[in-house]
């Protein structure tokens, strides 16, 4: 691709950068389909992110910023606006200057995961989901499952007041939400969600009480390491429907691409051009 005058820039902010996988799947496609636009990953210490975030937009040709590890809970207190996604989560990983100026931010990982499971036809108004784990993926899933109309929403975690205070944040902003905390039994849910880390290491113990899990739940996971967890492995051996880690990761592309007003595309496009190297 060329880069002229006329590039806009999206600058990728975490520390540190040799783990980003972002460049190698947003640049491809950009070249594909003729978009004038590039992603750079920038490292950036915690201590100089606050004025950094300032500085950027600044600039006149930045489309936005996709705010990676450590900064997402930071970058929160510097916004002007935030969606619902972000209130609930306390975490937000996509910023952008609106017509009048402000800072403007979004969390797109529940939503990457939501549009995964509207794909593969699961059916999320008035359903039924479990999401174990209620850190910062976790309750940005939760928000977005709320959004998408779920009924009945389990909410577990190690830490049961992590559980218990994203219950209540849910409720402020979806009352009619039923939500329950303090059990990770999948016994009786359409969807059960593994929003921990669970699963990144050999050896590591199982999010739920996989025998108790019926044949009808849908299975989605959110740790990418690896495409065939030991959960999802488990879930499939019994028979489950279920959706593999990245494709969080791909789904919620082109949810940024709208964000940043950019022309979209689909998972399977960002598939194919991707170039992926770990």
């Amino acid at each position: 691709m060329v880069i002229s005058g006329k590039t806009s820039l999206i600058a990728h902010i975490g520390w540190p950068t040799h783990s980003f996988k972002a460049p190698m799947i947003y640049n491809p496609y950009f070249e594909r389909a003729g978009v004038d636009c590039v992603v750079v990953p920038m490292g950036c210490r915690p201590e100089h992110f606050a004025t950094f975030v300032r500085a950027l937009f600044t600039l006149e040709n930045v489309a936005g910023a996709l705010i990676t590890m450590p900064h997402k809970v930071a970058v929160v207190e510097l916004l002007d606006a935030v969606s619902p996604a972000v209130k609930i989560a306390g975490s937000c990983n996509a910023v952008k200057r609106d017509a009048a100026g402000r800072l403007v931010g979004d969390m797109f990982d529940g939503e990457g995961f939501v549009r995964g499971l509207k794909r593969k036809g699961v059916r999320l108004d008035g359903a039924t989901v479990l999401v174990v784990g209620s850190g910062g993926v976790g309750s940005a899933i939760a928000a977005s499952l709320a959004a998408a109309g779920v009924g009945t929403m389990g909410l577990y975690d190690a830490r049961a007041e992590s559980a218990q205070a994203l219950g209540e944040r849910l409720k402020t902003h979806y009352p009619r939400l039923e939500v329950r905390t303090g059990s990770n039994d999948p016994a009786g849910w359409d969807v059960v969600v593994n929003a921990t880390p669970l699963g990144m290491n050999p050896g590591d113990p199982l999010p739920i009480d996989m025998a108790r899990l019926s044949k009808d739940t849908f299975v989605g996971e959110v740790v990418m390491k690896q495409e065939m967890t030991a959960f999802l492995s488990a879930a499939q051996a019994r028979g489950c429907r279920f959706q593999v880690g990245t494709d969080m990761l791909f789904e919620q592309i082109p949810a940024y691409l709208e964000f940043f007003g950019l022309p979209s595309t689909t998972a399977e496009v960002l598939r194919e051009v991707a170039t992926l190297a770990y």
